[in-house]
């Protein structure tokens, strides 16, 4: 627990400049960073890390797309050029199955590929509703959302916690620990929009925020019950060792992932 602590801390106090820098190439470059350490964890789920003919255009698609968000004339734009990479990854991987000749299984290969997908878009999500009007203000949500309902699911859980939510997958989860994560993401979310109008003049809808609340805490919990699915199906604890006391990346960002294309959807359409 108390190396858990240590690495809180220290990586809040990391965070902080991050996101106060957030209008600049350094946000970006992080999250570029986090997407490219999230893409080798998962590649070394599926044993394939050390293959970096697959490797290295998933890194580089990793590491250029939330970058090149930055650059691109509008977020529409951006989408089409991601489109035309992942596309273009797709070609590569069933090239190299073609050239293999069943030398490798195209099941492990194509699921490589369709989890490289989800941390690519996870990751570039959170540039793209960084970069929405007003973007400063929303993209905080992703995170507020993710932690906030992890930090109280588990608090809730241990104090109260009686019934099991899916224990095949998570056995600490619990179903009151779930509905405390929930409770006290929608009271976050409300207070964040009290906030920011307080002390920044923006105001956002305090029905809206409930709404979306609500949503992503059951979002990003399902992000964290698919992590730990993956990490069940092929036996591994943790992802990686980044954060000590923590795991990797994706230990530390499967709710955050999740939650952060789902925002950006509901940002568009209301």
């Amino acid at each position: 627990m108390k190396t858990r602590i240590i690495t809180a801390v220290i990586a809040i106090a990391l965070f902080i400049p991050v996101c106060w820098f957030s209008y600049t190439l350094v946000f970006p470059i992080v999250i570029a960073l986090l997407c490219a350490m999230g893409v080798f964890e998962m590649a070394k789920c599926l044993g394939l890390h050390k293959n970096l003919v697959l490797g290295i255009p998933m890194y580089i698609v990793a590491l250029g797309l939330p970058v090149f968000r930055r650059f691109a004339a509008s977020n529409s734009a951006f989408l089409s050029c991601a489109l035309l990479a992942l596309f273009a990854v797709l070609m590569y991987f069933l090239s190299y199955v073609m050239l293999r000749r069943n030398k490798d299984k195209i099941s492990d290969i194509m699921t490589l590929y369709a989890l490289f997908v989800y941390v690519v878009g996870c990751f570039s999500s959170i540039v793209l509703v960084r970069d929405l009007p007003d973007g400063q203000y929303k993209y905080l949500l992703i995170f507020i959302g993710a932690w906030v309902c992890d930090t109280f699911a588990y608090f809730v859980g241990k104090l109260f916690g009686k019934h099991k939510l899916i224990p095949e997958i998570s056995p600490k989860k619990t179903i009151e620990g779930s509905l405390g994560g929930i409770f006290f993401t929608v009271v976050a979310f409300i207070l964040y929009g009290f906030i920011i109008k307080r002390f920044f003049g923006y105001e956002m809808s305090y029905v809206m925020l409930g709404v979306s609340g609500f949503l992503v805490s059951i979002i990003s919990q399902m992000g964290d019950l698919i992590a730990s699915s993956i990490k069940r199906q092929y036996g591994i604890k943790d992802y990686g060792f980044v954060f000590p006391g923590h795991g990797g990346v994706l230990d530390r960002f499967d709710s955050v992932m999740l939650t952060a294309p789902v925002l950006y959807v509901a940002f568009i359409l209301f």
